[in-house]
């Protein structure tokens, strides 16, 4: 499994050709050449700063992690003005820091990708005239993962016997049609003297054939040296394409600016759910022990540099397991009466705070959609002036009328939320209870403080947030433009200070313009509102009343389709339409807002799953399988379809009827091209994907989080041993602690220190599993195969790494 999340900026742009000089620019995450993310548009600036957060599980396989910059162009093609690409294998040289990086210009050779299939083969052939010479035969079977240029890829290849004092006239072959997997079955022969093997070497180009006047677009290039050959007469490999020798530039490092990434990449092996059983249990029974400072999960907290890492596979694990209110109420009551001062209740970066912001993001996501996303579409839409600051005010514009604007706006979402706590999830509910408890017991004398221990998190870190940045939250499809944005901070700021309950409301505005306009919100019913919303949301024992039935948008956004063949004639043809997903039904619509052309019951949803490629000769599509016919869609992006196919596959998961097989590959030309059976209505030969359960608590894979908390355990082994030395140091001399061992929370050194012991062991113990599943996977390896290239960096840096007794595993 991989994963993927990343923020940054850029500076020292190079500037316009023009009298503004200035730049309109946006980032663009790329695996190799596919775009997978793209930031907001920062206006008139020559060092945008974006400051995103991106964060997904890699679906594939890639070479390199690219990030483009681009000035947006309203009248032409928006253009590049250069790139960072950063191999996979140095990934690991910059995760979770950040660095500034040179961008580099873009051209044909920094943007090779692709892999291809060749044959080589070398025979002995007698003249007419008795002569023995040699006669080489190349054939390219196949390439695999070629850019998309313009739209489109025609590529074809020239292959070149070359060497040092002569080149041999190139042989070209016909175009391929489409980015896929191509067959290519022309030879190429080429007759030479035996003495030439040593100095010879084959060159493959591959081309995008183009019809615009510049001529064809470079692909990338082979060379393979003929002495491959000397053992064996035949050759055959994959080969990962390359830049050609002379196509860089020679430019300054500092021409473009520079681009500052913070990168945390992860790849993990997940193994099967039986070794992690006693890791797992080690860390599940935290919530029950006492205190629970000396559990393994809190170490955890303890011993991770930053409580985001540690707080998110454990929020997701004691989800998994329904065990998530326990450990929270445990672990936020032991910070409670850490506390001293009720007015810092929960405040902090905390593994507390960090855990329930994870629960509040899995389990809550449907309640923020359904409660805020109305009003967010309606400010989206009218775009009516909000800004209060007069200095900021444009020409024309009356600060009464946009005061009053941004008034109904607060009003309406401040309505939206406080009226909303029928709908909040158990589980939110569960937590906030406890958090309430907790915070009133410790502050007997302060009334207030179980209401602002529990807005502390749904109006600060819940609904303010998403607010603020709602594409982040998706309930925009988009970044917001600039005047939005800013009506949106305005409003983030007065619900969340409505929110606090502060007793001094003016004091919580540094901008005395927002002072002044919060005078409109200073009547009693406002608090009211929000310490009844926050008494519903916190109550003991509620429980969620029957499912709303006004359906609740899930996702949205175009995707092209092909037809699913419900009338008798006509073409089977893709075309983009507008897809929208409710949990009644799945629907879609030429644009935004027409009535749908096609509706799909959930309930008639009996699978989701990936479609092979070579189907249609289409990357990222998937099917939706009904009880007549299947419908096939492309997704824009590899992540896009794995965020489909996720939530289809668990808005549909309890469907009755669901399938237990499928057809990997479509059904075209009288039968279905993966098992080649004729009847259209034959049983899948495939069995489904597991998918995502329908329950929040079973939405998440526990043995994959038990691996990244091993992972997070084996990194920081060094802590733990240290926090193992401050356990004997407390416990024989029972003193102050020493300087080195005050960063760790230790309640207990002897329960600590057995609860360290029986973690290293742990971890120990999935080590070595690792450690003989890398050797296993070492001596099974092949260079040049399919999955490892040659020219496979990655591979070669591995190989570098083992020991020379294995070298010959290869």
């Amino acid at each position: 499994m991989c994963f993927l999340c990343f923020s940054g900026e850029a500076k020292n742009l190079p500037s316009y050709p023009g009298p503004n000089k200035m730049r309109d620019c946006y980032c663009t995450v790329n695996l190799d050449q596919e775009e997978v993310f793209r930031t907001k548009i920062v206006e008139k600036s020559l060092c945008p700063f974006y400051g995103e957060d991106f964060y997904c599980e890699i679906p594939r396989s890639f070479r390199h992690l690219s990030f483009y910059i681009f000035d947006r162009d309203v009248f032409r093609r928006d253009s590049i003005i250069g790139k960072v690409a950063i191999r996979k294998e140095d990934l690991q040289k910059y995760h979770n820091r950040d660095t500034w990086f040179q961008l580099q210009h873009v051209d044909a050779d920094s943007e090779v990708q692709g892999q291809v299939h060749l044959e080589l083969r070398l025979s002995e052939v007698i003249t007419d005239t008795g002569v023995v010479c040699h006669k080489l035969a190349t054939r390219v079977v196949e390439c695999q993962g070629l850019p998309i240029v313009n739209g489109q890829c025609d590529p074809y290849a020239t292959v070149t016997l070359a060497g040092p004092l002569r080149q041999v006239a190139p042989s070209a072959g016909p175009g391929w049609a489409g980015p896929k997997p191509c067959s290519y079955s022309k030879k190429s022969h080429f007759d030479f003297e035996e003495e030439d093997v040593d100095k010879l070497e084959i060159r493959v180009d591959l081309w995008n054939a183009s019809n615009l006047k510049f001529g064809d677009e470079f692909l990338g290039e082979l060379r393979i040296p003929l002495k491959v050959l000397r053992q064996s007469g035949s050759h055959k490999a994959w080969y990962f394409l390359q830049p050609r020798d002379n196509g860089g530039k020679s430019l300054k490092p500092d021409d473009l600016g520079s681009l500052r990434l913070n990168v945390v990449y992860t790849e993990d092996h997940v193994f099967s759910s039986d070794y992690y059983s006693p890791l797992r249990e080690l860390l599940l029974k935290s919530a029950d022990v006492e205190p629970v400072s000396a559990s393994a999960a809190h170490i955890l907290g303890e011993v991770c540099r930053e409580k985001q890492e540690a707080a998110v596979p454990l929020a997701r694990l004691f989800l998994h397991a329904g065990r998530v209110v326990a450990f929270v109420s445990a672990i936020a009551s032991a910070e409670v009466q850490r506390t001293q001062d009720p007015n810092t209740i929960f405040r902090g970066n905390s593994l507390t705070s960090k855990c329930i912001d994870e629960t509040m993001k899995l389990a809550g996501m449907h309640y923020l959609h359904v409660t805020l996303r109305p009003a967010i579409e309606e400010i989206c839409q009218s775009h009516k002036s909000c800004e209060i600051d007069p200095v900021k005010l444009k020409d024309g514009e009356n600060l009464e009328n946009n005061m009053e604007n941004l008034r109904q706006y607060v009003d309406h979402i401040f309505h939206a939320i406080t009226t909303s706590g029928v709908s909040c999830p158990t589980v939110m509910c569960d937590i906030f209870f406890s958090l309430r408890e907790a915070a009133a017991k410790r502050f007997k004398d302060e009334p207030d403080v179980r209401y602002t221990a529990v807005s502390s998190f749904i109006f600060l870190r819940f609904f303010a947030p998403a607010i603020l940045s709602p594409n982040l939250f998706q309930l925009t499809p988009h970044h917001t433009d600039p005047q939005t944005s800013r009506t949106l901070t305005l409003i983030s700021k007065t619900i969340q200070t409505l929110g606090s309950l502060s007793k001094s409301k003016s004091a919580s505005f540094k901008e005395s313009y927002m002072a002044t306009f919060y005078e409109f919100f200073n009547e009693q019913k406002y608090a009211d509102a929000v310490k009844n919303f926050l008494d519903l949301i916190s109550s003991s024992g509620r429980r969620d009343p029957k499912s709303v039935e006004q359906p609740l948008l899930l996702k949205e956004g175009f995707m092209i389709k092909r037809a699913q063949g419900r009338k008798r004639f006509g073409m089977k043809n893709f075309k983009k339409r507008w897809f929208r997903l409710t949990n009644h039904e799945f629907t879609y619509q030429k644009s935004k807002g027409d009535p749908p052309l096609c509706s799909i019951p959930i309930e008639n949803i009996l699978a989701v799953e990936r479609l092979e490629e070579e189907s249609f000769k289409m990357k990222n599509m998937f099917q939706v399988v009904q009880p007549e016919r299947a419908l096939y869609i492309q997704a824009n992006n590899c992540v896009e379809a794995k965020d489909w196919i996720d939530i289809l596959t668990k808005v549909s998961q309890c469907n009755q009827k669901r399938l237990s097989v499928f057809h990997p590959s479509a059904y075209l030309n009288g039968h279905w091209l993966c098992c080649r059976a004729s009847s259209d209505t034959a049983a899948g030969c495939t069995p489904c994907t597991g998918g995502l359960p329908a329950s929040i608590q079973l939405d998440i894979d526990g043995d994959r989080e038990t691996q990244r908390i091993y992972c997070l355990f084996h990194t920081h082994m060094a802590r733990l041993e240290q926090m193992q030395e401050a356990c004997g140091s407390k416990s024989v001399y029972d003193g102050p602690e020493q300087e080195e061992y005050s960063t760790f929370v230790i309640d207990d050194p002897r329960e600590t220190y057995k609860t360290l012991k029986q973690v290293i062991a742990g971890v120990g113990a999935l080590e070595q599993e690792h450690a003989q599943y890398r050797r296993d996977k070492f001596k099974k390896t092949k260079y040049g195969s399919q999955e490892h290239p040659i020219g496979d960096k990655s591979f070669q840096s591995y190989v570098r790494q083992q020991p020379e007794t294995s070298a010959h595993s290869i």
